[in-house]
This record gives structure tokens, C-alpha cells and sequence, in this order.
């Protein structure tokens, strides 16, 4: 497995319990911004990672659970999230704004990582 792959999964740990992100948020903090998509292909891969990745907490850029065809049943990440505080309808979260939780701002920078 790639070394961003492990990176995002380490970000991803880190998600606090009612909040979420995007995964262009992940990648601009692992300072390659236009590496989103390649944080989806880590948390597709995400399920069998140890310790647990809690890859429910990643959304898109919208709030929109377009990551939920890989939970296993159609309706895993949204009653994950739901468990956790965060109201989903139509597959986005409710005041995603409220929720979002921005890495830039709440991780402190690793020198292993060019900033942002």
C-alpha cells in the first residue's frame, strides 16, 4: 500500500466522533490538492485497515455521502453518521457546515507534509 494511502488513513483516524470531511480536504492537507480522487481510492480500500479507519466520516465537497456504495448495504454510512450525531436526508449531510471539520485548521502541520 502507498505511503498517501497510509497518510490519509492517519488523517482520517484523527476525524472526530460527529464530524466530517471532504476528500479535497484531506488532500490539500496532505498537500497535494489535486489528489482528491485518490483519497477516495484510499477509503474504498479503507474497510479492511487496522487499526479502523472510520471512512464513513468522508464526503464529498457538498456533504453529499457519495462514498456509501462501499459500506456494505445502502444505508451503513448513513446510519454510522446518524449514530454519531449528524442528521443525513437525501443522501447529504443536514448543516454540513456545522459539522465540517477542516484539517488545515485543526491538525497541527507534520514536516512530512509540505504545507498547504
Amino acid at each position: 500500500m502507498s505511503d498517501f494511502y497510509e497518510n490519509v488513513y492517519d488523517v482520517v483516524r484523527q476525524i472526530p466522533v460527529g464530524r466530517v470531511t471532504s476528500y479535497g480536504a484531506i488532500a490539500r492537507y496532505l498537500g497535494s490538492p489535486q489528489s482528491s480522487r485518490m483519497v477516495g481510492w484510499a477509503m474504498n480500500n479503507a474497510h479492511n485497515q487496522q487499526p479502523y479507519v472510520p471512512a464513513h466520516r468522508v464526503v464529498n465537497r457538498q456533504g453529499l455521502l457519495t462514498g456509501k456504495v462501499h459500506f456494505g448495504g445502502p444505508d451503513v454510512m448513513q446510519e454510522l453518521l446518524e449514530s454519531e450525531g449528524i442528521e443525513v436526508v437525501d443522501d447529504q449531510i443536514v448543516d454540513f457546515q456545522k459539522h465540517f471539520w477542516d484539517p488545515v485548521k485543526e491538525l497541527p502541520f507534520d514536516e512530512t507534509f509540505p504545507t498547504p
